[in-house]
């Protein structure tokens, strides 16, 4: 069976399990199969500059490490997401791989635009929105973004559920109201669990970037073995 290695860049496993309770849906019984991984040695959560910087250097040597150890290693993977908002390590774990590599903000913002409206993109902090732009900007997407708004909460303060909900919906709310969004992107995969409540508070498509990440390295692994 056809194996996809989701790796979280961050150390916290809380956001590792919650990533992979959501990506149930997209799990069947003639797979591929899905499996999450952490990255130990990473930041507690990538809320900087710094942080995205030090795991891609990591998340890349976790990819380069599985494709090298061959089929029958335990971390052996057809496909690879990388399940944070930044991508990082992205093209170096492309260059490391002949095995296709998807990163969430990428795959998220695309499958957003599936809606044909402007993206509203909902982030942890302040810190995070200058760094999204600039990746949005080397995409070539900047131009589809209608804004990207924080919720000014770190990853760790995510396991507060009522919290983080509320946030969610006010700040998704303002990305409708006043930036003209059609369609929103949670900005983070630790934001899983509360896609289905947002979209229905706010009454726009709600895209979960690690969920869109995995769908389309599943759609790339049945197509390849269909010839």
């Amino acid at each position: 069976m056809a194996r996809i290695l989701v790796i979280n860049p961050n150390s916290s496993a809380v956001v590792t399990a919650a990533m992979d309770r959501a990506l149930d849906p997209l799990r069947a019984a003639d797979g591929p199969e899905i499996v999450c991984v952490t990255n130990r040695d990473g930041p507690a959560g990538i809320e900087s500059q710094a942080d995205a910087d030090l795991a891609a250097v990591q998340t890349a040597a976790m990819v380069a490490a599985a494709s090298a150890a061959g089929a029958d290693a335990p971390d052996a993977a057809d496909a690879y997401v990388i399940a944070c908002f930044s991508d990082p390590g992205l093209a170096a774990a492309r260059e490391a791989t002949d095995k296709p590599v998807f990163g969430i903000a990428e795959c998220g913002v695309l499958a957003a635009l599936g809606h044909g409206a402007a993206v509203g993109v909902i982030a942890i902090l302040s810190t995070s929105v200058a760094r999204h732009w600039r990746y949005f900007r080397s995409l070539g997407l900047d131009r589809r973004i209608a804004g990207d708004r924080p919720i000014e909460m770190g990853v760790a303060a995510l396991s507060d559920a009522d919290g983080t909900c509320r946030r969610l919906i006010e700040v998704g709310t303002c990305l409708r109201d006043v930036d003209g969004a059609g369609a929103l992107v949670l900005g983070c995969a630790g934001m899983a669990a509360y896609r289905g409540a947002v979209e229905r508070a706010v009454g726009l498509p709600v895209i979960d970037p690690t969920q869109a990440a995995v769908a389309m390295a599943a759609t790339s692994l049945r197509l390849r073995a269909a010839g």
